[in-house]
């Protein structure tokens, strides 16, 4: 499981990064060492739509963040995101408890309804709509700076991802990893699967997160396209047979 440490790693390293001053603000907008500024391109959307105006700054920061997804797709959910720690224990205890089925039908589309609402209600309200009730926001700030109020949103998410539907925060509701999907539809890394080493055991599928993103899996060797793939290497760390790897793309090559 060795990018799952690494992925744990990652996270960590950044929630310890903003306690030691390293960024200054927070996942929506900050500073690297108090100078190059980074903003959530989604976070800089809205702002725009509500202001009806943009900050220089705001959007140097925000095109840095875009170019990097971008180009690596949609890591932030994965490597990034603190609610990743607690959905995956969320998907860890559903496991453990046996818990089979869902209370709540929720379409995988929702989280781009949301997403276009949220969009749509910036503009209509004049104020970032996502950013005022953002549970990424309120879960980060709450690691970051203590208090308790995050600690029921932490509690929601969790007893939602474990009897309201598997994955249901994620991979159904949340707008911004619906934003990370969009712009990473084309990266370059690539999650590649090879048919002729696979020997068709479905551990991979079975443990991914978009389930759909593996379509491929005992069909065709092929690339996963789909921006919706967290590149969290979950499917590689289970793959006893080598048939799924993190590959380089070039730009417009699909297989």
């Amino acid at each position: 499981m060795k990018y799952l440490l690494l992925r744990r790693c990652c996270q960590f390293l950044i929630i310890a990064l903003f306690m030691a001053g390293v960024f200054v603000g927070n996942l929506s907008s900050s500073k690297l060492f108090s100078t190059i500024p980074l903003s959530d391109p989604f976070a800089a959307l809205q702002i725009a739509l509500a202001s009806l105006s943009i900050d220089i700054t705001l959007l140097t920061g925000a095109v840095i963040v875009f170019v990097l997804y971008a180009l690596l797709g949609r890591v932030f959910c994965a490597w990034v995101c603190p609610v990743n720690l607690i959905t995956d224990f969320a998907a860890w205890l559903r496991a453990k408890l046996g818990v089979q089925g869902r209370f709540l039908n929720l379409n995988k589309n929702l989280r781009f309804v949301l997403l276009a609402l949220f969009l749509l209600l910036s503009f209509l309200l004049s104020m970032p709509a996502f950013e005022s009730v953002s549970f990424i926001g309120i879960i980060q700030r709450g690691i970051l700076f203590g208090g308790v109020s995050w600690l029921f949103v932490a509690f929601v998410i969790l007893c939602l991802d474990i009897w309201g539907a598997p994955r249901a925060t994620c991979s159904h509701i949340c707008p911004l990893g619906a934003f990370y999907a969009l712009i990473g539809k084309w990266a370059l890394l690539k999650v590649r699967y090879n048919r002729d080493k696979c020997t068709k055991c479905m551990r991979c599928v079975q443990i991914c997160p978009e389930k759909q993103v593996l379509w491929m899996v005992g069909k065709e060797s092929a690339n996963v396209c789909s921006g919706e793939c967290l590149r969290c290497a979950r499917c590689i760390d289970v793959c006893n047979d080598d048939a799924l790897n993190f590959n380089l793309v070039t730009l417009g090559e699909k297989k």
